[in-house]
């Protein structure tokens, strides 16, 4: 690139040139960052070297700005000022709470520690709560600071095998407040609850809790673009948890299912059809063999999600027609989890988005919004999509209306 495109504050750049250079400091190809946004790597050529005709529209440009990781449109486009947060999910209120109380994390404990028997408890009841609620963040941000704080001195206070169970415990806890952090302007804490719950979960030397917590990692590392370390952090959580699998419980081998599905979505992402449906598939044996009505409250792995496990596969690899079969046979699917349920209903308005359904689209995503607001006013993609809508003649009206329950009007 010449010396005028490396000075990046330069006014006179292109949006081509702040693209290409924005793109090489993240270290990414053109097919990866193409294929994030559901481009080609030809198309993407294009616009870096400004031989694309018109210029991307404000959804795909909001894509590209999320996947390099830039906090202001104006970065990307050189003549634009809109927070890319507008388009992520909004700072919830109790998150504060939340990172005052995993900040705090007891150097010196002191206090009186709570029975494992009642963190355990309290933790099945946090989770029941997370899915039973459609304002799920709202939930956990009551329950959360408490939680976390009596986890972590737990963890710091037990000795022998206690502390082993009590770091399982941190551990869990750790992925509990993942969920909650997951899409807000947080991404500092939620890798540090991530790398926390990890390092707690090899602590207590439990295999159940080193496989979740890997799975927690794992989504991290996808959600933020670095595809190659989820594929790497979810085959050595196999590989660590493989030699106790013929002696698994439930819980363990829904575990192996779950991390099996996550190379099928990690795969589905970097555009590798055969790996992806292979891990697919090999997350459905396992799902087979659970009990019918097994549903694992860390990562939703049952029987019934496979479908919706199917048409995020589908979606991922932008096979409209393949996506539109898989979200008609799962749309009704009865998942007991009212956050997980909202997740799936995007998932198929985005198989409608494919096939360039827009009143399906629109359709799913208000069903979306009656199950679960909180899920929608937190995902990119249902933000992206409202906002394709409310710019289409004949729709508007109704766009607007869910633009602004979900907070895009504010």
């Amino acid at each position: 690139m010449n010396d005028a495109a490396n000075d990046f504050t330069g006014p006179t750049l292109t949006l081509g040139q702040r693209l290409r250079y924005l793109r090489e400091r993240r270290g990414m190809t053109r097919e990866v960052l193409a294929g994030l946004v559901g481009k080609s790597a030809s198309w993407l050529k294009q616009v870096e070297t400004g031989r694309l005709q018109q210029r991307p529209r404000l959804p795909i440009l909001l894509q590209l700005a999320e996947a390099l990781r830039v906090r202001d449109l104006s970065e990307l486009t050189g003549d634009q000022s809109m927070p890319v947060r507008m388009f992520n999910g909004p700072g919830h209120p109790a998150l504060d709470a939340v990172r005052h109380a995993i900040n705090a994390a007891p150097l010196q404990p002191t206090g009186v520690v709570q029975p494992l028997s009642t963190l355990r408890a309290r933790l099945d009841t946090a989770w029941r709560a997370r899915h039973a609620s459609p304002d799920h963040r709202t939930t956990l941000g009551r329950i959360l600071p408490d939680l976390i704080r009596d986890a972590q001195l737990a963890a710091a206070m037990y000795a022998g095998q206690d502390r082993r169970r009590a770091q399982a415990l941190l551990a869990e806890t750790y992925g509990l407040a993942q969920m909650f952090l997951a899409y807000q302007p947080a991404q500092d804490l939620l890798w540090r609850v991530a790398d926390r719950a990890l390092l707690a979960a090899q602590e207590s030397e439990d295999p159940l809790a080193l496989s979740c917590a890997v799975w927690f990692l794992g989504q991290a590392h996808r959600d933020a673009g670095d595809l190659d370390a989820a594929w790497d952090i979810n085959e050595q959580g196999l590989a660590a948890i493989e030699p106790h699998m013929d002696s698994a419980g439930v819980e363990l081998r829904a575990m192996w299912g779950a991390l099996s599905f996550e190379l099928a979505f990690t795969a589905a992402r970097l555009g590798e059809a055969g790996e992806a449906w292979r891990h697919w598939e090999e997350a459905g044996r396992v799902a087979d063999r659970l009990p019918d009505d097994y549903y694992q409250p860390w990562t939703s792995f049952s029987q019934v999600v496979m479908g919706a496990h199917a048409v995020t596969v589908a979606v991922e690899l932008h096979q409209g027609g393949e996506s539109a079969r898989q979200a008609e046979r799962a749309l009704s699917a009865p998942i007991p989890s009212r956050p997980r349920r909202g997740r799936h209903l995007i998932e198929v308005a985005r198989a409608h988005h494919l096939q360039r359904d827009h009143a399906a689209v629109l359709g799913t995503l208000q069903l979306a919004q009656q199950t679960a607001p909180e899920t929608i006013r937190y995902n990119g993609y249902a933000r992206r999509m409202a906002l394709e809508l409310a710019e289409l003649p004949g729709m508007r009206r109704q766009a607007h209306e869910l633009a602004d329950k979900i907070g895009l009007m504010a």
